[in-house]
């Protein structure tokens, strides 16, 4: 018995069972949080904790069967098209969300609190992405070093001076997400989120893809588990075992994100949380739980490098097709091509996230984070979202508007400033990203040897 417990079977069916709660109750069942929802039947409603606790383990055992796939498939495909692939399915519910509000706001043109809400929920998704996502991964990664002997990370002497080292062959999605970052600043200025920003960035995201997946399938670290069990497969069983385990995750992580939202959502009322608070910060907290399940299953089993490059690219992907993709939603709402409308506040909040993405960036632009910088990160983040929610709390309209403004402008310039700073000090290190970028386009057109060794 305690060998078919330590089959790799064994894990893959306990993931799926942490799934089966959610499939019985809220898809074959339909049950609801709302008993409005459901008038024909109003005892098939549920309590938000249930939701929340039914959902959650939903998306825990989905996010371990996709781990599982995109490892798995490192030995069909390129390695960062398989985490690309991995990041698009993690975040794909923060999508769906914002879809549902740019397709009200379209809907109903002119400037709406849909609209405002779409840019909210967006810009906090990809705020916790860096503010908690890659500084908590990086502070995680540090201290699991000591257990598992993770070669990724650097032991120095120190104040907090220990680091996590980033693959180099990441350039090409740092200078890609430099890149989405610098346009972001311009956004805002437009009036809105517009066709020719769907073009530019959605453009941008198809290039990038254009670029991974013409790599070669490289050697893949060794794997261990459910991902070794599967790549001994024949490759025709392996390949529809991958499939599967995406369609199945991608699918529950996008069903199961919204009543656990939706049920953390009751209770921050309950509690006497702000409505359009939690849509910004709690929310995509929930729909961003995937992605940093993913993650930290990959640090914990001394996978740092797989991990942080599934952060990065789920932070290229939501920064270029989420954004993106807004207007076209939008649009189609509309019944025309037309621009998705938001406030001055939404304004300061996109500026606020691509000053935060610059500096985060600028961390990683000599390959490496450390304790210290991962610090600032979470510190700067949480710091921000409480002062506000101070504000909030404490003082009534228009004081509050003009205040939370006031502290979005405030900590948009500390990042700029920073990141400026630290881009201007690693100029050389800058040097070498643009390098290897250079090479992996050339590359992968075919136009240069390849020679991996030539840019170290």
């Amino acid at each position: 018995m305690r060998n078919y417990l330590r089959h790799p079977l064994a894990a893959v069916a306990a993931a799926l069972l942490l799934t089966m709660p959610f499939v019985g109750l809220f898809v074959l069942n339909g049950y609801h949080l709302d008993p409005a929802s459901s008038p024909e039947n109003p005892h098939a409603n549920i309590t938000p904790m249930m939701a929340v606790l039914v959902g959650g383990l939903a998306i825990l055992g989905a996010a371990f069967l996709l781990a599982w796939a995109a490892e798995t498939a490192e030995k069909d495909v390129p390695t960062a098209f398989a985490i690309a692939v991995l990041a698009v399915l993690a975040v794909a519910p923060e999508y769906a969300v914002d879809a549902l509000y740019a397709w009200q706001a379209g809907a109903n043109p002119g400037p709406s609190e849909a609209a405002n809400l779409a840019v909210a929920n967006m810009t906090g998704a990809n705020r916790i992405l860096i503010g908690i996502g890659w500084s908590g991964i990086a502070l995680f990664t540090i201290y699991r070093a000591k257990r598992s002997g993770d070669s990724a990370v650097k032991q120095r002497a120190g104040f907090l001076n220990n680091a996590v080292t980033i693959d180099r062959g990441i350039s090409l999605e740092i200078t890609f997400l430099l890149v989405a970052t610098i346009y972001a600043f311009f956004v805002p200025l437009g009036g809105g989120i517009g066709i020719a920003d769907t073009l530019f960035l959605v453009g941008l995201y198809v290039l990038y893809i254009g670029i991974i997946i013409r790599g070669d399938v490289e050697e893949s670290e060794a794997h261990v588990g459910v991902p070794a069990y599967f790549q001994e497969y024949p490759r025709g069983r392996r390949i529809a075992t991958v499939l599967f385990l995406f369609a199945y995750s991608g699918l529950i992580i996008f069903e199961a994100v919204h009543p656990f939202a939706s049920g953390l959502e009751e209770l921050g009322t309950s509690l006497g949380v702000p409505p359009f608070f939690m849509i910004q910060w709690l929310a995509p907290l929930a729909s961003e739980s995937p992605e940093l399940i993913v993650v930290a299953y990959l640090v914990n089993k001394a996978r740092s490098t797989a991990g942080f490059n599934a952060l990065i690219s789920s932070k290229l992907n939501q920064w270029t097709l989420l954004i993106g993709t807004l207007a076209v939603v939008y649009s189609i709402a509309a019944g025309h091509i037309g621009t998705l409308v938001f406030d001055q506040k939404q304004a300061a909040e996109i500026w606020i996230t691509a000053a935060q993405s610059l500096f985060a960036l600028a961390i990683l632009a000599n390959f490496e984070i450390s304790t210290r910088e991962a610090v600032a990160l979470l510190f700067l983040f949480v710091s921000q979202v409480v002062a506000e929610f101070y504000v909030i709390q404490s003082t009534t309209e228009p004081t509050t508007a003009n205040l939370s403004i006031l502290i979005l402008y405030v900590y948009t310039v500390i990042y700029i400033v920073a990141g400026v700073g630290l881009f201007i000090k690693r100029h050389e290190s800058v040097r070498e990203l643009i390098d290897r970028t250079t090479l992996n386009i050339r590359d992968a057109m075919g136009t240069e040897p390849k020679n991996p060794e030539s840019a170290d």
